[in-house]
């Protein structure tokens, strides 16, 4: 606002300095340009000779000679220009508006013979010139801004107080919400995830950050419900061979003479096997939930690897075997994984089938020539199946059906979790098929196809296996 009205009265100055400029070079025709005049002007004639000027220009000029320049012989004679011009310090009280302040003339140039009144005893040429200086002081714009200050002094601080305390009381209380989340937040504890903040009704993105931090929270305490759960059935799973192994040890040193040492050996063997199983389990579970990465991965014949584990099965089984083990691979089925980790999933997808089939076991590797194309992997047991209900259940650690509570038969309860957690990380999935009741279980591995795959003569293997200890 301030500099709008000092360049308003400044283009105000400026027009009535052209008018005056006009009155002049119209009063220069054979008359007088006496004043006064309502700004400092200097009338000079082509060779720099001093005219005649208003009083405010006599202390700027030495011997005659103008302060501004003439306008010189020869070229066009414009009107109306403007140009800027820096006037020295002086002491002399008439020259108080110009001294040491640098400023906008608007000036025009005549022909000599309209100067016949201005000569003053100096002899012009007939075809001389002489130009017309009236000077633009501000000082009308530098006044009605000064009065403006004064008002400005009162009212800019006045009026910056109070926008800052409106800004400040309008953010307090929109940060209120926030303040109230980031206190519940604050009270949260790794141990116990449920608190659980306000939701404000505002439609705004602090509503969105509320919900947003429930469901970070609602994350954090499954995850530290599904921590306490692992860790008290890891402590159960492991206190049991513990207790039998001990429990068998301390009776057998009671009674060393009675004692039947190669049973106590046997048996401790077998629980620390167990032992060994489930501890070598759980820290492939840590290492899979931290992320760990997996091992170099490079194209694995998995109809090879199913033939391969059906006749480890066969030699385990010996010669009276309790489960028939078949296996149907039709060709070359490439897959890009980690051997190791490959063999492990269909290693215990096969040790789930043995245990609780009633005699039959198919192992089975096709193609899947859906979009995108994949290889599945189909176990298929006879024995008494899963409810639909437990179809999702089964695959959570230490789950273990109520026909498999026996532990001196069942497994840990961690193998088909491990399986689908490796297939995941290989880019596939374990589901467990829905059949009919009675018709036992079949699970069905599906990976990402490799471009290696090499047709291979039909072939059937039929083993003999036992179930694992």
């Amino acid at each position: 606002m301030r500099h709008q009205l000092y360049e308003e009265r400044l283009r105000a100055t400026s027009s009535v300095a052209r008018e005056q400029v006009n009155t002049m070079l119209g009063a220069t025709d054979g008359g007088s340009v006496g004043g006064p005049w309502g700004a400092p002007y200097e009338i000079v004639a082509d060779d720099g000779e001093l005219l005649t000027s208003s009083p405010e220009l006599a202390p700027f000029e030495r011997g005659g000679r103008a302060f501004l320049p003439g306008p010189g012989r020869g070229g066009s004679m414009p009107l109306y220009t403007e140009r800027r011009f820096r006037f020295p310090v002086v002491t002399d009280p008439a020259a108080h508006a110009l001294s040491g302040r640098t400023l906008t003339t608007v000036d025009g140039t005549v022909p000599a013979t309209a100067m016949r009144g201005q000569t003053q005893g100096h002899t012009l040429a007939a075809d001389a010139r002489a130009r017309v200086y009236i000077l633009i002081v501000p000082d009308d714009a530098e006044q009605a801004v000064a009065s403006l200050d004064h008002q400005l002094m009162a009212g800019v601080p006045t009026a910056t107080l109070l926008v800052a305390c409106v800004a400040w009381l309008a953010t307090r209380r929109a940060l209120r919400p926030v303040e109230a989340i980031r206190a519940r937040t604050a009270s949260v504890t790794a141990t116990d995830p449920r608190e659980r903040v306000e939701v404000p009704d505002t439609g705004d993105e602090v509503q969105e950050l509320a919900l947003t931090i429930n469901a970070t929270l609602e994350r954090l305490d499954e995850a530290a419900r599904a921590q306490r759960r692992f860790v008290a059935d890891a402590a159960h799973e492991l206190r049991s061979p513990l207790a039998t192994l001990l429990a068998g040890l301390e009776v057998a040193s009671a009674y060393p003479d009675r004692a039947d040492w190669p049973s106590v050996v046997a048996a401790a063997s077998r629980q620390s096997r167990r032992l060994s199983d489930l501890t070598e389990e759980l820290l492939l579970l840590a290492r899979l939930d931290a992320g760990a990465p997996a091992p170099p991965s490079e194209p694995v014949d998995l109809a090879a690897l199913a033939g391969l584990l059906a006749e480890e099965y066969a030699e385990r089984a010996g010669a009276s075997p309790k489960v028939d083990l078949f296996v149907d691979a039709p060709g070359a089925t490439s897959v890009f994984a980690a051997p190791g980790d490959l063999e492990r999933i269909v290693r215990n997808l096969l040790d789930n089938a043995v245990r609780h089939a009633d005699g039959h076991v198919l192992l089975t590797v096709a193609q899947d020539t859906a979009r995108p194309p994949s290889v599945l992997c189909t176990v298929r047991d006879d024995g008494p199946g899963v409810p639909a209900s437990e179809s999702e259940r089964i695959f959570e650690r230490f789950t273990r059906l109520d026909e498999s509570r026996a532990r001196v038969g069942g497994g840990t309860g961690l193998g088909l979790a491990i399986a689908r957690d490796l297939a995941v990380r290989h880019g596939g999935w374990i589901d467990l098929a829905i059949q009919p009741t009675g018709s036992g279980a079949c699970f069905v591995l599906r990976l990402p196809l490799t471009d290696t795959t090499i047709a291979r003569r039909p072939d059937v293997h039929r083993t003999g296996a036992a179930g694992p200890s």
